[in-house]
């Protein structure tokens, strides 16, 4: 009897728990219903953006070379856009063999013109007998923005890094004293290099205050080694950004061996409109 009565104990809970869950599906297939009616009031074309129309540009012939909407800034032909850092007078390195050598008796480059925001490619050698160890061998510097004379500004240093110990923030491919590669793609001397650069410049409030740092995306020999960083002021000093004009030259370092360069091209960024 005890059984026959647990057993129908059992049945009346389930037989409740029944009816509970029958309801409980039937509201939540319900409100399923709904949400579908509701996304289905929405047209797939609803989503689609026509304009504005991006602007066409036709690629290189192969990735480092330079696209059609590219600013070629060295061409192997001659240093027309090039001037000397200190006075603005006309560069004075030597051209070669379609590269640029270092010539450190007469100092840093610059371009000629101004930028903001840009994609830069840019390729570089350091000698194959080079000699000497950690900043003493194959130091250069790409400026992404000069902001005077004697090293100022921001800089992605050149160095060798194949097989050199040094100081992590300042070997290949760093932000100089501020911000190490992510990993070390240098390849050994006596090989081209590249660098692919996406500069954001600074932006100061009209009382000179910053009001968005700078930004730096590197690629070393394809190898992704700074992921939109935010540069904390000038590099050599770390000292927090001071107002300076909006747009500026890009630089090349001197220092102590003639690394040479090679297809330097830039592409200024801006939003669409």
């Amino acid at each position: 009897m005890k059984k026959l009565m647990l057993c129908a104990c059992s049945l009346g809970v389930m037989a409740a728990g029944g009816t509970y869950s029958k309801d409980a599906w039937s509201q939540g297939l319900a409100g399923q219903n709904s949400a579908k009616e509701t996304a289905g009031a929405a047209k797939p074309q609803d989503t689609e953006q026509w304009e504005p129309i991006p602007p066409k540009v036709s690629p290189g012939a192969n990735d480092g070379a330079a696209p059609s909407d590219a600013i070629v800034l060295f061409d192997g032909r001659n240093l027309d856009q090039w001037v000397m850092t200190n006075d603005r007078s006309p560069a004075r390195w030597r051209v070669e063999n379609g590269t640029m050598v270092v010539d450190k008796s007469h100092g840093n480059i610059e371009t000629k013109r101004l930028f903001k925001d840009y994609q830069l490619h840019l390729e570089y050698r350091i000698p194959a007998d080079i000699t000497g160890e950690g900043q003493a061998r194959g130091n250069s510097g790409l400026f992404l923005a000069a902001t005077g004379p004697n090293d100022q500004g921001y800089e992605i240093q050149i160095l060798d890094s194949f097989d050199n110990a040094t100081y992590v923030n300042g070997q290949a491919a760093s932000v100089y004293k501020q911000n190490p590669p992510l990993v070390n793609a240098s390849r050994k001397p006596g090989e081209w290099q590249s660098y692919e650069v996406i500069w954001t410049a600074p932006v100061f409030h009209a009382d000179g205050t910053l009001e968005t740092p700078a930004y730096v995306t590197v690629f070393h020999n394809g190898v992704l080694v700074q992921d939109n960083v935010e540069i904390q002021g000038p590099t050599v000093t770390g000292d927090p950004d001071k107002p300076h004009a909006e747009k500026l030259p890009l630089a090349l370092q001197d220092h102590n061996h003639p690394v040479r360069y090679r297809n330097i091209w830039l592409r200024e960024l801006s939003p669409l409109e």
